[in-house]
């Protein structure tokens, strides 16, 4: 098969990714003598994620000609994710971030002003190599990075360069990169633009005051479908003129919650394009969530999608009843027994997160 008659990607994801360094223990970032090294971001995460479930998804960004920069070419390219658009700047570099594992959560410590993937602009969103996407995803990251980016971003979403694709925005917010009270209308304006947006109900709150997902609903009137994610509680998707659906969250074990967004994310777009209904879509969402929350890095192991489809068409009753663990649909990387576990292996009573 040549170029010209390989398929277009299903899925198109732009953004930047970064070089992970974290502890390999349960251990500060301070205190650590070893750090591993991994691959991550949210808009590639979600095309790994998407790959992995058998679609043909694409990741579009910029890296700097460097060591960093092959790393993350070669790793996401790896996971089945096209890499053909990504542009190789030889004046910039990879972007780099490390995480630090505290009582309280993960802090994440940012290396990546001036990166390569700082320098993308509205262009990159013009490729005719594009066209047949079906979706095309961005996320609240992106903006804050440069204004080159924020223009990349206002132009996928206003002027829809690629034809027929439904448009999905994460919101996303990283106060480390743009202050809240700069960030809100700005990532309202581009949220209310998009057709698919996502959004933490903390995150809303924080940038919106919003209380619950009717809340972010109305404020966001545009899209085709706004899904609020309650971590603690459930993913409620509300559709323009139509009833809610709501799931309630997986309790699961939390080896690292970073990237779990964005597993989320990739199920309820993998249900849009698969044609099936909004609860079987936020099913999907968190299993994929709940199986990224088990591993170390942003990214778990491809997932038996037969396998999920099934336990996404479950009775009512039997999800509410789903132990991700006995079920055996966590990677078996990172699990330890039945109880929630720690990035050393351990057992550690209370830390059970959700998945989403």
């Amino acid at each position: 098969m040549t170029a010209e008659d390989t398929p277009p990607a299903e899925v198109a994801t732009i953004g930047e990714s970064l070089v992970v360094l974290s502890p390999g223990r349960s251990v500060s970032l301070s205190e650590a003598e070893l750090l591993d090294v991994a691959v991550g971001g949210a808009e590639s995460n979600v095309a790994v994620a998407l790959a992995g479930l058998g679609h043909r998804a694409r990741w579009v960004s910029r890296v700097g000609d460097d060591p960093f920069g092959r790393m993350v070419l070669g790793r996401i390219g790896a996971a089945g994710v096209a890499v053909d658009l990504v542009q190789v700047d030889p004046r910039a570099r990879t972007g780099v971030y490390a995480k630090d594992p505290g009582p309280d959560g993960t802090r994440v410590h940012y290396y990546r002003a001036g990166s390569a993937a700082s320098r993308m602009d509205p262009s990159m969103v013009d490729d005719p190599r594009l066209a047949g996407a079906r979706v095309l995803h961005l996320s609240g990251i992106t903006p804050a990075l440069s204004r080159t980016c924020h223009a990349l971003v206002e132009h996928a979403l206003v002027d829809r360069p690629v034809p027929g694709a439904l448009v999905s925005f994460d919101v996303n917010h990283r106060p480390a990169l743009w202050p809240t009270r700069r960030a809100a209308p700005v990532l309202r304006r581009l949220a209310d633009r998009a057709d698919v947006v996502l959004v933490g109900q903390d995150e809303a709150y924080a940038l919106w005051g919003t209380s619950d997902a009717a809340a972010v609903r109305r404020l966001l009137p545009g899209p085709q479908w706004v899904v609020v994610k309650d971590g603690a509680v459930a993913a409620t998707a509300v559709p323009r003129g139509g009833p809610a659906a709501v799931v309630p969250a997986l309790r699961v074990p939390v080896v690292e919650p970073v990237g779990a967004g964005d597993a989320f994310a990739a199920g309820f777009l993998s249900g849009l394009l698969r044609g099936l209904d909004p609860v079987a879509g936020l099913r999907l969402g968190h299993l994929l969530a709940a199986r990224t929350l088990a591993v170390a890095a942003d990214t778990a192991p491809p997932a038996d999608r037969a396998q999920l489809d099934a336990l996404a068409e479950l009775p009512e009753a039997q999800w509410a009843r789903l132990a991700p663990v006995a079920a055996g649909i966590l990677p078996a990387l990172d699990r330890c027994g039945d109880g929630p576990v720690d990035p050393a292996g351990v057992s550690v009573p209370g830390r059970q997160g959700v998945a989403s």
